[in-house]
């Protein structure tokens, strides 16, 4: 079958099954079979698919249907301009963290800082900080050791490993050095409203990652608790939060010493990070 009507075809078929995205959905997996970029499938509009494409197509198809998201159909998300592995063991690279990383790399631009990443999933915040940051270290934690795998073969795509190491440990039983920069992505989700989430979030995605106990601060407090005894002098400490959950998480911030730098919104102008610096040590 042509290039052309197998795409048009596939996404009619993701149209009827009230895929919003069904056309971008179809020309990112079917490029990802080809080895070839997104852009480049009009310059192969008439090119023949040949049989084990098309079976490999089908079957991705199949599974986007049923809601699984594109990138763990292709096995990777773009995310700070690098393609990321990731698996149903992490959480998919959100772009609005990107504005989070954006202001860290702008505020220790040329300085050479010790980050720690808690709840590291992917290694993307970690390993992209660090992608620009050239003579600084980091160290991402994670509670699963699935995630700190994906996290490793990340790191070495990236060539990345003699600068950032990536282990499975629990926030509240972690107490190793000191850190320049801690940057966090916690759960965050109440775990009422976990049920609330769409079936490619619901259905896919680590649910572990995702709840954050009743209110959805229960991680939140213990990464701020946690912080304000590993973080240094003039260090900051960057962590996502989710909708409504600013006012709490800043009167938190202030309990346990930190003062708030600034913060960050999303396209909603609802406030997605906080970036805070530790102001009373014991």
């Amino acid at each position: 079958m042509i290039l052309e009507n197998t795409i048009k075809q596939a996404s009619q078929i993701l149209k009827n099954n009230n895929i919003n995205s069904h056309e971008l959905d179809a020309e990112l997996i079917l490029s990802n079979l080809m080895g070839i970029k997104k852009e480049s499938l009009i310059l192969n509009n008439f090119k023949n698919i040949s049989n084990n494409i098309k079976y490999k197509y089908d079957s991705a198809i199949r599974r986007r249907i049923k809601r699984e998201p594109v990138a763990y159909i292709i096995g990777k998300k773009e995310f700070w301009s690098q393609n990321f592995i990731v698996s149903q063991a992490t959480l998919i690279p959100r772009p609005e963290t990107e504005l989070m990383i954006y202001k860290l790399i702008k505020f220790f631009k040329n300085k050479k800082i010790n980050i720690l990443d808690v709840g590291t999933g992917s290694g993307c915040i970690l390993l992209s900080i660090l992608k620009e940051l050239n003579s600084s270290r980091g160290t991402g934690i994670d509670i699963s050791s699935k995630a700190i795998k994906m996290a490793k073969i990340n790191s070495e795509k990236l060539n990345l490993t003699y600068r950032a190491n990536f282990k499975v440990f629990d926030i509240n039983k972690f107490d190793i050095n000191k850190y320049d920069l801690i940057v966090s992505n916690p759960p965050y989700i109440p775990t009422r409203d976990i049920k609330n989430l769409s079936k490619d979030i619901i259905n896919y995605e680590p649910l572990i990652a995702l709840n954050g106990g009743h209110d959805g601060l229960r991680l939140i407090k213990k990464v701020i608790y946690k912080a304000s005894n590993l973080i240094k002098r003039s260090g900051l400490l960057a962590i996502e939060i989710g909708y409504g959950q600013y006012r709490k998480a800043s009167n938190l911030l202030y309990q346990y010493g930190f003062k708030e730098i600034c913060k960050e919104y999303d396209n909603n102008r609802n406030v997605r990070c906080i970036i805070s610096t530790k102001i009373k040590f014991l």
